[in-house]
């Protein structure tokens, strides 16, 4: 068991104090290359968590740290955005690799789960009660020099990573919602959830889920209550009444698992699954409406395989589906989140470092590692190891890079 960093106590009027000189000085940074910004902000960082842990109040969405850092980011800090992680511990000194990953190598995004799934026991792996969450949350902020994205999957009914046993409040699934057909009902229930989200200081819901329930016996989708609906149409108000309601909270929204894992009898949790046979147009309707809406803060891949689509990949590594079909047909430019990288759906293919490769190349922005159910450390080494390597070879560019980083940039509200 390891303790909580220790942080110097401040009282308000010194942080206010602090806080405005720091301010003042970062504004000076956008006229001088005197002025390290990522350092400055990292300061502001450190003095507003400390305030934190004396006024116990949870962080304000985006008040940690200036956009006037942005045109300024290393290459390295770039990529270290592209790059989401889950991670083992109530606090964040329990696990020094994510210490290091966030501090160090700069990655930008963190995934919350309430349960260890590396031995697939029921036993909390980040979650313990809304007071520690709220904690770690900020905790994890004060390590960054760029903002945190804090995810989270919480859906509602079945996955629902801030249950009522850590005492969190209640939720109701999207099959729940869609089966009573009630719009004020959604945004109510939803906006309730996103409240809680807000609180605890988790930036981006990574819900909801715009699978149509084209197979009801799906195993990872409808049995578990993840579709709002057979019908297309539906799925795509209830989503949006579901985003609307997490926006009034400040909260971004993930919409998955492109292009629509639906009609699968499989999960790619377990290994490889084929929807060619079963899937159709249909499923992009929730896409495209919410993409037209502008309602798409990111759009999470699913690992399923159709022929129709692309002979060869699954749509996480199919430039065909990300680049050519999401972006290209359906118009969308936002951040395009991997499912879990480590899922069977992709290993049983290839090995870490050639799907992360893939992936890439195919137009994805963020890859997800969720659930390194290993845990050595060496996951995120690798990231960079092989990003720098398709640098060096030329398989990726720079400007690729920047591309994926103003999109990460954009969802954070920083650009």
């Amino acid at each position: 068991m390891h303790d909580q960093p220790q942080r110097s106590a401040l009282s308000r009027r010194t942080f206010l104090r602090q806080a405005t000189l720091g301010a003042t000085a970062v504004a000076l940074s956008g006229c001088t290359s005197a002025l390290n910004p990522a350092l400055i902000t990292q300061d502001l960082a450190q003095i507003y968590a400390a305030a934190l842990s004396q006024l116990g109040k949870p962080p304000m969405e985006h008040a940690l740290h200036p956009s006037l850092v942005i045109p300024d980011a290393s290459l390295e800090v770039k990529i270290g955005q592209m790059l989401m992680l889950g991670f083992k511990g109530f606090h964040v000194g329990d696990d020094e690799t994510i210490v290091h990953a966030v501090q160090d190598q700069h990655v930008g995004n963190v995934v919350l789960f309430d349960q260890d799934l590396s031995t697939r026991r029921s036993r909390p792996r980040n979650i313990e009660s809304p007071e520690q969450v709220q904690r770690l949350c900020a905790d994890l902020q004060g390590l960054a020099a760029l903002p945190l994205s804090i995810s989270i999957d919480q859906e509602g009914g079945v996955i629902n990573r801030l249950k009522e046993k850590y005492g969190f409040p209640a939720t109701v699934s999207h099959a729940a919602l869609g089966e009573r057909g009630d719009l004020d009902y959604t945004r109510e229930q939803s906006g309730a959830m996103a409240k809680t989200l807000a609180e605890a200081g988790i930036t981006l819901n990574l819900a909801p889920v715009v699978d149509v329930k084209v197979n009801p016996n799906s195993p990872i989708i409808a049995r578990v209550e993840r579709s709002f609906s057979a019908d297309p149409e539906v799925v795509a108000a209830q989503a949006e009444a579901f985003i609307d309601a997490h926006h009034e909270q400040g909260v971004k929204c993930t919409l998955k698992h492109f292009p629509g894992h639906g009609s699968a009898i499989g999960d790619t949790h377990l290994g490889f699954t084929d929807v060619t046979a079963t899937w159709g147009d249909g499923e992009l309707l929730p896409y495209r409406h919410l993409i037209g809406q502008g309602k798409a803060d990111a759009i999470m891949t699913a690992h399923i395989f159709n022929a129709n689509l692309d002979p060869e990949l699954p749509a996480t590594l199919s430039p065909a589906v990300i680049t050519g079909l999401l972006r290209e047909q359906l118009g969308y430019d936002g951040v395009v989140i991997s499912d879990d990288i480590q899922m069977r759906g992709i290993t049983d293919l290839f090995k870490v470092e050639k799907a992360i490769e893939l992936a890439l190349v195919a137009g994805v922005d963020m890859i997800a590692v969720a659930n390194n159910l290993t845990y050595s450390g060496t996951i995120a080494d690798r990231f960079f190891t092989t990003v720098n390597r398709l640098l060096d070879k030329g398989v990726l560019t720079e400007e690729r890079i920047d591309q994926s980083y103003r999109r990460i940039m954009r969802m954070k509200g920083l650009a």
